[in-house]
């Protein structure tokens, strides 16, 4: 599954920057590629173990023990990506102001897979520390939205959407997966990155889409299709997506962290 070449996108990035600012460079990657999962320890040997990823030509098979779901696609809509300042506590909405360099989309549409990382779009922005990167996962839906949503009827209202086969036991079942969340995340660089003046760095954020379709207790994977609206496992579902998303210094460009 192709991953989007966010080089592509560059010409809808919007910087907004002091332009009394001494100036570094930040480019921006995005990634669905699985995180390696630390071996357990002796004293936890009996966890449960996490799901594997595989890509199978375009399509990415998660499995854990006798049962798999096999994305064929996995898309999701975001809106803006903005790079917050260490010393502000959040980002607000006013341009310019210096509490964020704000990425600007018009909203975009991202393809997610599991194999490599997107390319990166390079921005210049103040020389400085920076701990968090904030981000819109975006339903639209408004009239601000009517070109997006000419161009791409199936996201009408609809922010993620996930097509594939769920397999329990060997029993297979075709679904389509569809959320309309509409929210503002924050995922914190730990450690915070700091930009020199002159000099430039990667950050990437990765959505691990291997945990999206766990059960509540990490146990055992889910029908995606059970968590559609008023489905038994919506807030299940919701909150692995939740939780999914993280941002981390990557300046060998191989979207894994350290």
């Amino acid at each position: 599954m192709k991953l989007v070449k966010l080089l592509a996108l560059a010409t809808l990035f919007v910087l907004a920057a002091c332009s009394n600012s001494t100036m570094g460079t930040v480019s921006f990657s995005l990634t669905s590629r699985q995180a390696a999962a630390p071996a357990p320890s002796a004293a936890f040997s009996s966890a449960a173990p996490a799901p594997s990823v595989t890509a199978a030509g375009d399509s990415t098979v998660i499995a854990l023990g006798n049962d798999t779901v096999i994305v064929r696609s996995a898309q999701l809509v975001l809106r803006k990506v903005e790079l917050k300042r260490a010393d502000v506590a959040s980002c607000d909405a006013i341009m310019g102001n210096g509490d964020c360099e704000e990425f600007e989309t018009g909203p975009v549409l991202v393809p997610l897979g599991s194999a490599l990382i997107a390319q990166q779009v390079s921005v210049t922005v103040p020389a400085g520390t920076f701990s968090a990167l904030e981000f819109e996962i975006h339903k639209p839906s408004s009239s601000e939205d009517a070109a997006f949503i000419a161009a791409n009827p199936d996201f009408a209202n609809i922010s993620i959407r996930v097509t594939g086969t769920y397999s329990q036991a060997g029993t297979r079942s075709a679904f389509t997966f569809t959320s309309d969340v509409n929210q503002s995340e924050e995922s914190v660089l730990v450690p915070p990155v700091t930009v020199p003046e002159g000099q430039s760095l990667n950050v990437t954020l990765r959505a691990d889409i291997s945990g999206w379709f766990l059960n509540g207790a990490k146990t055992a994977l889910v029908d995606p299709a059970s968590a559609n609206k008023g489905q038994p496992n919506e807030s299940v579902v919701a909150n692995n997506i939740q939780n999914s998303f993280k941002a981390f210094e990557d300046d060998n460009h191989d979207g894994l962290e350290g």
